[in-house]
Formats: C-alpha cells, sequence, structure tokens
C-alpha cells in the first residue's frame, strides 16, 4: 500500500499541516523530505530504513557522501538535500548565537558545537570568539590533528582574539573515539591557554569536548 492509500490522518505531509512539525517521528519528517520511496518500500519505510541502517537521525545527517552513497536508493541528489538540512541547522544554532541572547541558553551552545564537531573523522581543536556581550563573534577550527601539540595553542588564540577583538573566549575539540572525558592532555592545554588570555585580559569561559553524547563542559566539571 502507498502513503496515498493510507488514512489522511496517518500521511506525513497531512500530519504536517494539521498538527504541526513537532507531532512527526524522524521517519516522518525525513520521509517528506525525501519524497519518494525505494525499491518497493514507501517512503516512511524507506525513511525508517535509513534511520535505522545509521542508528538514528543525527548519524545519518552527519555522514559522509560516501556512506551515504553506499545506500541503496541514495543517489547524488538525496545526498545534497540531508547536506542542506545539515547545514542550515548549524547556521540556525550560529544565528541564535550572535544573537544578544544567545548565551542565555547553554543547551544550545552544546548543539552548536556538536553540529560542528561531532562527525569530524580527526579531532578538531576550536575556538568561538565572543564579544563583551557574550554574542558570537566567530567560530574559528584551528587546528586538526591531537591536541598533544600544545605549546602552538596559546599563541594561536591570543593571534585570533587580537585580530577580532574579543572579549571573551571558549574553547571545543571533539573525540572521534566517542568518549568525550577530557584527558590530562586537554586540561594541560586548557590551562596553558587560559594564562595566556589571562595576560590581555580576555576570559576563558568554558572548554567544551565533544563526543557520542552530550558534550562534557570543563566549567560544569569545575576544571576551570
Amino acid at each position: 500500500m502507498s502513503v496515498k492509500e493510507w488514512p489522511v490522518s496517518e500521511r506525513p505531509r497531512e500530519k504536517l499541516q494539521n498538527q504541526g512539525a513537532e507531532y512527526l517521528s524522524d521517519a516522518e519528517l525525513l520521509a517528506i523530505l525525501l519524497g519518494s520511496g525505494s525499491q518497493g518500500q514507501d517512503v516512511v519505510a524507506f525513511a525508517r530504513h535509513l534511520l535505522n541502517q545509521f542508528n538514528g537521525i543525527g548519524a545519518l545527517l552527519t555522514a559522509k557522501p560516501e556512506q551515504l552513497l553506499a545506500c541503496s536508493g541514495i543517489g547524488p541528489a538525496r545526498v545534497n538535500q540531508l547536506q542542506v538540512v545539515m547545514e542550515l541547522s548549524r547556521r540556525y544554532l550560529k544565528w541564535q548565537l550572535e544573537r544578544s541572547d544567545g548565551f542565555t541558553e547553554p543547551s544550545m551552545v552544546k548543539d552548536y558545537l556538536t553540529a560542528q564537531l561531532r562527525h569530524q573523522g580527526r579531532e578538531v581543536f576550536a575556538i568561538l570568539l565572543l564579544d563583551s556581550q557574550h554574542r558570537l563573534l566567530r567560530y574559528e577550527e584551528l587546528f586538526q590533528g591531537t591536541i598533544n601539540a600544545a605549546p602552538v595553542y596559546p599563541r594561536e588564540v591570543i593571534k585570533l582574539v587580537m585580530q577580532y577583538n574579543a572579549a571573551a573566549v571558549i574553547l571545543a575539540h571533539n573525540h572521534p573515539s566517542g568518549v568525550a572525558e577530557p584527558s590530562q592532555a586537554d586540561q594541560r592545554v586548557t590551562e596553558r591557554v587560559k594564562k595566556a588570555l589571562t595576560l590581555i585580559d580576555v576570559a576563558l569561559l568554558d572548554h567544551f569536548v565533544v563526543g557520542a553524547g552530550d558534550p562534557i563542559s570543563f566549567a560544569e566539571r569545575g576544571l576551570l
């Protein structure tokens, strides 16, 4: 049975119109985005298959193009659709952080950093530069590789802070292993950067480690 033959109240598009997007499941939302099914599957069944294959919507949206193209029923056009959704999400979160009330919701910062860093295959060290009202000035990915090359970080961070006249800083990096627990190297780097920023009267507000679960905050852990 195709989706058009379903009861009107169960069709994703009609549910969206009548009830609102928040009442749709991940599979129903994805089905609306995809528009059609694949290989004898209706679009909702196909959406569920993709979500099961990638173990959820987050992993699907952050999957690499080659991973998506390896799935039956996904071609370049659908890869582009999924990448556009993810990029719109990143830009929306960035816009929220640039507003004056962006940092009233710490969860929003975590969501933004998760969107930026969780999908990265290598360890990436990034910085959020903030103005005097703690609005986002710039997000910058400084280094890729391991975080153990600590001596270079303070110099590069200070250079960016001066360039954008930032008043405060948040650091972030990912653990591709998925385990977000801060390492001793993470703590040493954080302390080095904090000392360097103190010399120019710039506050280090936090350092987030992004892994498979909720990002870990140094400030919440009492590590700053």
